[in-house]
């Protein structure tokens, strides 16, 4: 007879499945990728570091998964956005402020998914993670312009990868540890944060909106 397991052993692997990945997050969190190792992972679990490597066979696997759980909840969260009753501008700006926001509440975990130098497995997640963002991005530049409001001048994945692009490239300098910003956890820390990403939002609307002469004319023409 095969060995089947039971509920409480498949639970309790689960467990520790669940415990090392929410290990790892929070040391992320705190120092990044390098200062990220298997055995404070398994320390902070509270499991043997061999035990961690039964569930990921390596430390760039293991945070690879990391990336791409935390990032899998940023995609979903822009897309939750999408859906909703706005022009296809609004929802560009929300989403790209929304993005903004987000990234500033954990500075530390933000630059790690986006800007620090990793490992090819972790970048690899990365590459897929921003390649999610970009579809979000240019299904938002499609529709915006079925309806007139953004430019037909230019493919919307090419549209995508720009604004993606230039959003984490704006990010960059806020979200780097060498920056004062994120240790300022303060109301004047948030205004700075809102005018960050209102302004990289506007930035954003602005490479893809018709121009305003345009949109009048737009306007003025016979239902």
């Amino acid at each position: 007879m095969a060995y089947r397991q039971t509920a409480a052993v498949e639970a309790r692997l689960q467990d520790n499945r669940t415990r090392i990945l929410q290990a790892a997050r929070t040391l992320v969190s705190e120092g990044g990728w390098k200062e990220a190792q298997v055995a404070s992972v398994a320390a902070a679990a509270g499991i043997a570091t061999g035990t961690v490597y039964r569930y990921f066979p390596s430390k760039a696997v293991l945070f690879a998964e990391v990336l791409s759980t935390v990032s899998q909840r940023e995609v979903d969260v822009l897309t939750e956005i999408t859906v909703a009753d706005d022009t296809a501008l609004g929802c560009l700006r929300s989403v790209v402020a929304t993005f903004v926001q987000r990234a500033m509440r954990n500075p530390r975990l933000a630059y790690a998914l986006i800007a620090e130098p990793c490992d090819k497995e972790i970048d690899e997640a990365r590459l897929v993670y921003r390649a999610a963002i970009s579809q979000v991005i240019r299904t938002i530049v499609a529709a915006g312009q079925s309806s007139g409001e953004m430019t037909t001048g230019v493919q919307p994945d090419i549209a995508a990868s720009v604004i993606v692009g230039g959003f984490m490239e704006g990010l960059i300098g806020p979200l780097s540890p060498l920056s004062r910003q994120q240790h300022e956890d303060t109301d004047n820390y948030q205004s700075e944060v809102a005018l960050l990403a209102d302004q990289i939002a506007r930035l954003a609307c602005a490479s893809v909106a018709v121009p305003s002469a345009t949109v009048r004319q737009l306007s003025r023409r016979p239902k």
